[in-house]
């Protein structure tokens, strides 16, 4: 089992910064890709960003060049720095971690308010 704790959500204006932090712990060994997930009310929950344990990354095209996913192995934790933000990415942010057996965790959310 692995378990995840996400951290660092809030309200910001347009235009702001937020860091997001998920730390791993458990069987954490095994863990090979993190990931960010958002979700909003009625939608279905959408991939943000996604780093390999050798840390290549992947994002959505809606927050590339203004989202940096970074991870440190160490000390088992994933960051989502979000800069640029804007009201669309009001959301609930996941943690996400893919283990080597396939299996899936998730962490309990963090919410995030852009204000106009």
């Amino acid at each position: 089992q692995v378990r995840l704790v996400e951290s660092g959500g809030g309200l910001v204006q347009a235009g702001g910064s937020l860091r997001l932090s998920c730390a791993a712990s458990g069987s954490i060994y095994g863990i090979n890709n993190m990931r960010w997930y958002r979700q909003t009310p009625g939608k279905q929950r959408e991939l943000v960003a996604a780093v390999t344990y050798g840390g290549t990354t992947d994002y959505a095209d809606s927050v590339k060049g203004r989202f940096t996913i970074s991870r440190d192995n160490a000390k088992n934790t994933v960051f989502l720095q979000m800069n640029s933000l804007k009201p669309e990415d009001t959301a609930v942010y996941y943690c996400n971690a893919l283990v080597v057996t396939g299996a899936n965790f998730w962490g309990q959310g963090t919410q995030v308010t852009v204000s106009s």
